[in-house]
């Protein structure tokens, strides 16, 4: 019996090594995987046989399902007293150092039950979703205790079930020093690495492993410690990097082989040179630039010449990035840091998706890669990082069915 869909009269950029443009293109799925990408008249006679339905895609612009590599969106409450603060004159340090900050979101995500979570964190991800994004990465990072960043993964897997999303599951643990931990980092490192982290994991919860590697934070030391936990139980590592200070978080990370690194504000040659080499990907927060104010500039030129791949996120997330929009993101990667039309596309699509380590089963659109995809109501895919509140996206497919029609 035939079962495959031909999703046809499409403009599609594949966004793989290739980076084909079909301008009379189609793609035949079977199930949740693509069968076939190509021009529509190039399509096979033995593949023609086992089409059952064709839609037409009205001559829209077709790019893989949208990746959203770093978020936090499962937290409760808001911060926005703090942004008062800021325009007052204070500094995102000045507010972490006197109890503020992420603190402020532990206090209320502890607080919350997982009913009370999930419910604050879906408007998030539903706003995601109406832009194209089929995949997105949550950390954890908010709760700082066993429980409660269990009860964080959980309400994130939770979303994944609930919603069509593929959710990739970051423990964050180390993103800050609890109350219940102060003056004593590296008793907590320990925890985290020697407790929380087999724990976790046994129980299917973590599919990687994030520290926030700064000043106001931890160390490179400590980093090292619990990616060496990390690696001893097969789990993938990623690092919130350089986007204070330069600490040397950057290079530890490429050592132990790191899907991404992300911020990078103050990554130097040597940083980049290591990520090259390691294939690490490097992750820009334009968002989080904009509302901290920051004037120093993750040097993208020197990425684009060392052939790091970038990729753009959102970094949601109550404090420095309130918001759940990757358009967003991509105009403000496009204007500040002056990211091209093809950098970010591939910047949401392949790159994003290695930084997750899911690029040989997402992010591009060829056979056999799972079946998510968006289509566009616009005249060129350079509009994805043109148009500022805007959402031009009209359909979304996720592992072969519809999610999303406009």
């Amino acid at each position: 019996m035939s079962t495959g869909k031909l999703w046809r009269n499409a403009r599609i950029t594949t966004c793989d090594e290739e980076a084909r443009i079909l301008v009379q293109g189609a793609l035949l799925t079977e199930g949740e995987r693509i069968t076939w990408v190509g021009e529509e008249p190039a399509l096979p006679a033995e593949l023609e046989r086992r089409i059952a339905e064709r839609i037409d895609l009205r001559g829209r612009w077709v790019t893989p399902g949208l990746v959203d590599c770093h978020t936090h969106l499962v937290f409760a409450g808001t911060r926005a007293a703090e942004l008062a603060a800021r325009l007052r004159g204070e500094s995102y340090e000045d507010i972490a150092r006197r109890g503020g900050g992420i603190l402020t979101t532990v206090r209320a995500t502890r607080a919350a039950s997982e009913s009370q979570l999930l419910e604050e964190s879906a408007p998030r991800l539903e706003s995601l979703l109406r832009e194209g994004v089929t995949t997105v990465e949550i950390k954890s990072g908010y709760g700082l205790t066993l429980d409660d960043e269990a009860k964080m993964l959980r309400v994130a897997r939770r979303l994944g079930a609930l919603y069509p999303v593929t959710v990739r599951t970051t423990l964050l643990a180390a993103h800050a020093v609890p109350p219940e931990f102060a003056g004593r980092q590296d008793e907590y490192i320990d925890t985290i690495a020697r407790e929380w982290l087999p724990r976790l994991h046994g129980d299917g919860l973590v599919d990687a492993v994030d520290i926030f590697c700064d000043r106001i934070a931890f160390t490179a030391a400590q980093a090292e410690r619990l990616f060496t936990a990390a690696a001893r139980l097969g789990i993938a590592v990623k690092m919130h990097a350089e986007q204070l200070a330069n600490i040397g978080g950057t290079r530890l990370a490429a050592r132990f082989g790191a899907h991404s690194c992300d911020h990078l504000e103050r990554t130097d040659a040597d940083d980049i040179a290591a990520m090259a080499a390691a294939g690490t990907v490097a992750v820009l927060l334009p968002v989080a630039y904009h509302v901290l104010g920051e004037t120093v500039k993750p040097p993208v030129a020197a990425l684009r010449a060392a052939g790091v791949p970038m990729a753009v996120a959102t970094d949601c997330n109550p404090g420095s990035a309130p918001g759940a929009s990757l358009l967003l993101a991509l105009a403000f990667a496009s204007r500040t840091f002056g990211l091209t039309p093809r950098e970010l596309l591939d910047g949401v699509t392949r790159n994003a998706a290695r930084a997750l380590g899911v690029h040989t089963a997402r992010g591009t659109l060829a056979p056999g890669i799972a079946a998510d995809f968006a289509a566009w109501d616009v005249e060129s895919t350079d509009e994805l990082g043109y148009w500022v509140a805007c959402n031009p996206c009209r359909l979304v497919v996720r592992a072969g069915a519809v999610t999303r029609r406009d």
